[in-house]
């Protein structure tokens, strides 16, 4: 068992090139638990045959334990150099696992966590029975070995130099020449399938070179052209349809990459993980009722299959059913595996188990932080700039925005009473919340500007509060948030939730505020509106509302892009 935790250890250390830094720790982690392992195997060794009635040592000479020891480093080196040359590990999935064994709560399985690990059997030199039981979770990851795709049929075999020498100059980054080569065989050979596949891949690294829509269509066409060839083999139509399929999708050819996705499950009904991708496919067009049918019949195929779970899960919770959704979610994390670990799933599991009044929610949230997919436990946005500054709550003079918080407290009773004409209006332009996020109650909104895009319709009916606000850009030109009016009635209560970023800052103005019964929590501090008044909280943060007063209240929403965005990234980041 040494032996092969050698093997995980020099191996993971060898086939994680791309990913050197991150690999190297978790490497050593396991390095340093195949040192006790070692030490405790010729501990009991001594133990075992160390005494005699003589009173000499009958174990293991000096000599004799180097020899060994010299004998299995050498093998474990050379065997884990053909396990990384013939792809038999998938290490990044094995690694990934390793994260049961957290112990410091970083989310990773690494040199702290193997100490904590070799800690719990540091005193038990001659029972090695619990710790071979946790080495043996280890190797049993090595069980599902990954072969590499046969990409070559009858014919390419023959041609396989020309191939090699053109895949070479690929691999190498010579795109262009790449290119040439592959396209000399094509003409050459007009039926090898993968001189075609090798054609469409320098486009593909081409257009990504380039940054070229127009090249990269080429790559789709390639693509698709090589499945149309006599005698391909399967993996390459796998990887081909696949790509393209994936850069369909890059380019925001939905309906398109949904196509791609039906054939290859048509091709091969029996591989659940392109009826996965089928399922993604009709999510990402809005189709949740043919994304829950593919999922449904995954199940129905492999009932534990992670990332079905999770994903059907995600589409319960869409349709409110809350507690239907949990168990989906949470056995599809649990599962680890791979395309489960997203924030996503963390984030939604919890708001259900929230919903529910669990308080297991926030065990949740906390793994989702640990995990490096939150900001912190309580600010859980997922569309986020990194290294800005995080607070629940700000004052104006913090945000910058001061001359516009002035305009708006100044002229309250201007925007309040513009509001209010609208609201007396037979025909409410107000309309009902829409997000799901009322537990009970009746909120309504009215929207003035929309991902930093004006409602000109909307601005009509209240002309001098949208000609205040286009003095001030950091609201209107705002495309991560909103400008409006809104409005909620007694006996109202919002869920903890989130915004989607933390590139804005929210702010509220009161305009008709009931004495008592309305308020606001914002992580873990709650505050109350007053009218002329201008509350500025960051909504990427948990934040909650009750309204339990005996009449409605009224307040004007204006998000504006965090302070400290550059104007470069104000420009170029997209509209949420």
């Amino acid at each position: 068992k040494a032996f092969l935790l050698t093997i995980l250890a020099s191996g993971g250390s060898l086939g994680t090139s791309g990913n050197k830094c991150k690999a190297s720790q978790k490497c050593e982690a396991l390095f340093l638990t195949l040192t006790f392992i070692f030490s405790s195997c010729f501990v009991l060794t001594e133990t075992k045959h160390g005494g005699s009635k003589n009173g000499k040592k009958e174990g293991l000479s000096g000599s004799s334990f180097f020899t060994w020891f010299m004998v299995i480093a050498l093998l474990g080196v050379w065997t884990s150099v053909a396990v990384v040359w013939f792809e038999l590990v998938d290490y990044e999935e094995v690694l990934g696992k390793l994260g049961i064994y957290d112990a410091d709560g970083d989310g990773d399985f690494d040199v702290e966590d193997a100490k904590v690990l070799l800690g719990k059997y540091k005193c038990r030199w001659n029972d090695l029975y619990h710790l071979v039981e946790v080495i043996n979770c280890l190797l049993n990851l090595l069980a599902k070995k990954k072969k590499k795709p046969k990409l070559l049929n009858k014919f390419d075999k023959t041609i396989k130099a020309e191939l090699d020498a053109a895949e070479k100059l690929r691999k190498k980054g010579k795109v262009e020449e790449a290119l040439r080569a592959f396209e000399a065989l094509v003409n050459q050979y007009p039926q090898s399938p993968r001189a075609r596949y090798g054609k469409a891949q320098s486009e593909d690294d081409l257009a990504e070179k380039m940054r070229s829509n127009e090249m990269l269509q080429q790559a789709i066409n390639t693509y698709d052209e090589v499945v149309s060839l006599p005698n391909v083999p399967s993996d390459l139509i796998k990887l081909s349809l696949k790509r393209e399929a994936d850069r369909q999708q890059f380019l925001g050819r939905m309906r398109g990459s949904l196509v791609t996705l039906q054939k290859l499950v048509q091709l091969f009904p029996s591989e659940t993980s392109f009826k996965n991708d089928l399922g993604v496919g009709y999510l990402l067009i809005g189709d949740n009722s043919n994304a829950k049918k593919v999922y449904e019949e995954v199940l129905s195929l492999a009932p534990d299959d992670g990332f079905a779970k999770v994903h059907y899960g995600f589409i319960l919770k869409a349709e409110n059913k809350i507690a239907e959704s949990i168990p989906y979610l949470q056995e599809g994390l649990e599962s680890g595996d791979p395309g489960t670990d997203d924030g996503r799933f963390y984030f939604h599991l919890g708001d259900a188990l929230q919903r529910m009044g669990d308080k297991e929610a926030y065990k949740w949230y906390e793994l989702g932080y640990q995990r490096g997919h939150f900001a912190s436990v309580w600010q859980r946005s997922l569309y986020n700039v990194k290294g800005l500054k995080a607070q629940p709550w700000w004052t104006a003079r913090e945000t910058g925005y001061t001359e516009l918080v002035k305009a708006l407290e100044k002229n309250w009773k201007l925007i309040r009473d513009e509001g209010l004409a609208v609201m007396d209006k037979k025909r409410s332009l107000f309309l009902p919340e829409d997000e799901n996020l009322r537990e009970k109650g009746d909120w309504s909104q009215f929207t003035l500007w929309q991902q930093g895009r004006k409602n000109e319709n909307a601005c009509k009916s209240v002309p001098k509060t949208c000609a205040l606000l286009e003095r001030f850009p950091e609201a209107t030109g705002c495309r991560r948030g909103q400008i409006k009016y809104s409005i909620m009635h007694p006996g109202t209560h919002v869920w903890p939730h989130t915004g989607p970023t933390n590139c804005r800052l929210r702010m509220h103005l009161g305009l008709v505020i009931p004495k008592e019964g309305c308020r606001i929590r914002c992580a873990q501090e709650n505050r109350d509106w007053e009218e002329g008044k201008v509350l500025i909280f960051d909504d990427s943060f948990e934040h909650e509302v009750w309204q339990d007063a005996e009449s409605y209240r009224l307040i004007f929403i204006v998000d504006v892009w965090h302070p400290e965005l550059t104007a470069q990234q104000r420009r170029t980041l997209p509209a949420i």
